[in-house]
């Protein structure tokens, strides 16, 4: 059964109204419980507390919405169980985020947490064959696949220092992701990816700068085994296969860049990658003179380039894919070298 753009975007319209309307409801919850971001160490931005929660409207638009289109449209136990390999992963790690954002954790439990969701998410994956693109070896496929669920959940995560940079940026990356994935007719992947941009859109309205509300890890790690998910089942089906290879990476440029700049910016100054810092790529734009909402309008930007690219390089493969994928890599090595030269703390 094949459904319009139309029908797509009115789901994601719908999803964004729903997270729009709960956002201000937990944020209400998170003041009265006390669940909030107290501005006490140094790389905290913002100068006043800011309620926690906001990954749980995120959430519960998200799987709310796939749910219920599911059982609206297209109900069926193989659908319903291909949507819950994603959904209850990523709502089991967020459970652990929301521990973490109530009570705090240590880097390594998270760390585990992450590793363990990311094995059981693999090996389902690989069983049930649903990786878009896959290697010829079943344990490099397990591998791969660990490898890019913990670095996005990790980079979402570390992405997520800046009002409103990691919200959008996110709507965007899966406003993009939509796009490819509708034109190859993957329902469940376009479904999932145009209700987590409706879900993180409709949260902007609130945690645009100056943020009412943010995410937390609860709502971090959530997206990110949404997105890492949504990637690996993504099958462009362009040859030969380092362009298809090259279409998640794409999406996922900005995100994984910042995390290199700040991890790599760690280790050069001695200290732990999990330690937390003003050395991300939101924290250097400012330094070099970009207001808050200025500096969100670079990122989500950033993230449109390289959404356009990767879907460029899946529009003309053959034609202009290497120079796209040359293009794309050189710009990433140019900002990667600008943002590791602005020095990693200072005046934000």
């Amino acid at each position: 059964m094949e459904y319009s753009v139309l029908q797509f975007f009115l789901l994601g319209a719908i999803t964004f109204i729903f997270v729009g309307a709960i956002t201000p409801l937990m944020r209400k919850l998170a003041l009265n419980i006390g669940a909030v971001d107290a501005p006490n160490l140094a790389r905290k931005v913002q100068k006043t507390p800011v309620p926690y929660l906001g990954g749980i409207a995120i959430a519960l638009g998200v799987v709310g919405a796939s749910y219920a289109s599911l059982l609206a449209v297209d109900f069926s136990l193989e659908t319903f169980r291909l949507a819950s390999f994603v959904l209850v992963p990523a709502m089991a790690i967020s459970a652990m985020g929301l521990v973490d954002d109530l009570r705090g954790l240590q880097p390594w439990p998270r760390l585990i947490a992450q590793t363990f969701t990311g094995v059981i998410v693999a090996v389902i994956l690989t069983v049930t064959d649903t990786m878009g693109v896959a290697f010829g070896n079943t344990y490099l496929n397990y591998a791969i696949s660990v490898l890019w669920i913990v670095g996005v959940c990790n980079s979402i995560n570390f992405f997520d220092n800046l009002d409103g940079g990691a919200a959008g940026t996110v709507a965007v990356i899966t406003f993009f992701l939509f796009f490819i994935a509708y034109d190859r007719q993957q329902i469940l992947v376009s479904a999932l990816a145009i209700v987590t941009a409706g879900a993180t859109a409709g949260f902007l309205m609130w945690n645009r700068a100056p943020a009412k509300i943010y995410m937390g890890d609860a709502g971090a790690l959530f997206l990110g085994i949404i997105i890492s998910v949504l990637t690996i089942r993504l099958s462009p089906g362009v040859v030969p296969q380092v362009k298809s290879f090259a279409i998640p990476l794409a999406l996922m440029a900005i995100p994984i860049l910042d995390t290199t700049v700040a991890v790599t910016s760690r280790i050069y100054r001695g200290i732990s990658p999990f330690q937390g810092g003003t050395d991300h790529l939101s924290h250097r734009l400012m330094r070099v003179g970009l207001s808050r909402r200025l500096t969100a309008f670079s990122l989500w930007g950033l993230a449109a380039f390289y959404g356009a690219l990767a879907l460029s390089i899946y529009t003309w493969p053959d034609s202009a894919g290497y120079q796209l994928m040359a293009i794309g890599a050189a710009a990433w090595l140019f900002k990667l070298v600008y943002f590791l030269r602005i020095p990693s703390s200072g005046v934000d």
